[in-house]
């Protein structure tokens, strides 16, 4: 199974969708920073939130693999593959400047070759994520808003070795930074996420091998405009780099990795407590972008019920 722990998350999946959002002060900045913040990731609280909940669905096609010199290679005619990914998530704000937020994740595919077909899934890897903002975006024209990030991925799914995989059979720790501004109806927003995985034992054949995951680096530059009614698009680009994987402490060489991805997305509000989500995402196709990692693009939508 072709799933990745970031196919369906920014890109990294280093940390889930439904991080915190930033509170803002002031109509204007707090109106593009809640709907605007919203649009660049689903689950995120507004200014007058104290918490919510949301199912969050995708679908994306496999449009081709980057080999590990990175030259992208398109997928061959009659070779298709579709990946779903169905979350539940909630968010809780825990002080008026912290936030706590769990996803689980539901990821399948259909694949079809040679005209045969078959469908795999389960339970993904759920998150647990929190999010502390020392200073608030548009409090100050200044100082921008700076949040650290921090979560934990537990290894829940499938791990690769099984039929069927959904997860990457290890723990993941994440830390990150994010920084954002409001400039009237416009946000701007800058995010930097480290992941480290966990070794894991894994049996081959009588024996067996310490395999472990190089450190993943992601970057995540987005912009949003928030109308007067309230309605949000968002341009977002992440960028997900991690080294060669590591057997018995040996260095593999061909097992790096590099996922350039570029997402659009809006946020239409229903009412005070209800609002909608969705998105266009697409790992860019261009060899030497990325590396050693399959290539979807695929459409989100997504529903939010919020208290306040």
């Amino acid at each position: 199974m072709s799933h990745r722990s970031s196919t369906f998350l920014n890109a990294a999946g280093a940390t889930s969708v439904v991080l915190a959002a930033v509170a803002c002060s002031g109509r204007a900045q707090a109106q593009a920073c809640c709907a605007g913040s919203g649009a660049v990731t689903p689950g995120r609280l507004a200014l007058h939130e104290s918490a919510l909940v949301g199912a969050l669905a995708k679908v994306g096609t496999i449009t081709g693999h980057f080999k590990g010199d990175g030259e992208y290679v398109a997928s061959p005619a009659g070779a298709n593959e579709l990946d779903f990914e169905q979350d539940l998530f909630g968010a809780l704000r825990v002080a008026d400047r912290a936030q706590v937020a769990l996803l689980v994740p539901f990821v399948e595919v259909w694949r079809k070759t040679q005209g045969q077909s078959q469908t795999e899934g389960g339970v993904g890897d759920v998150n647990l994520s929190f999010r502390y903002d020392f200073t608030l975006a548009g409090e100050s024209f200044v100082i921008p808003g700076v949040s650290a990030l921090a979560g934990i991925t537990f290894p829940t799914g499938k791990p690769p070795e099984e039929e069927g995989s959904t997860g990457t059979g290890a723990y993941q720790f994440n830390l990150g930074l994010a920084i954002e501004q409001t400039f009237g109806p416009w946000l701007i927003n800058a995010t930097g996420v480290v992941a480290q995985r966990t070794a894991r034992t894994v049996a081959f054949g009588p024996s067996s091998i310490h395999q472990r995951l190089a450190p993943q680096w992601t970057a995540l530059a987005a912009c949003a405009y928030t109308f007067a009614t309230d309605v949000a698009v968002a341009l977002s680009f992440s960028y997900a780099i991690e080294g060669n994987a590591t057997i018995d402490g040996a260095n593999i060489d061909g097992t790096a990795r590099r996922v350039a991805t570029v997402t659009l997305s809006g946020v239409l509000p229903l009412s005070d407590i209800w609002r909608l989500q969705g998105g266009f995402f697409d790992d860019l196709p261009i060899s030497q972008v990325g590396v050693g990692a399959p290539a979807s693009a695929g459409l989100s939508i997504t529903l939010v019920r919020s208290w306040i």
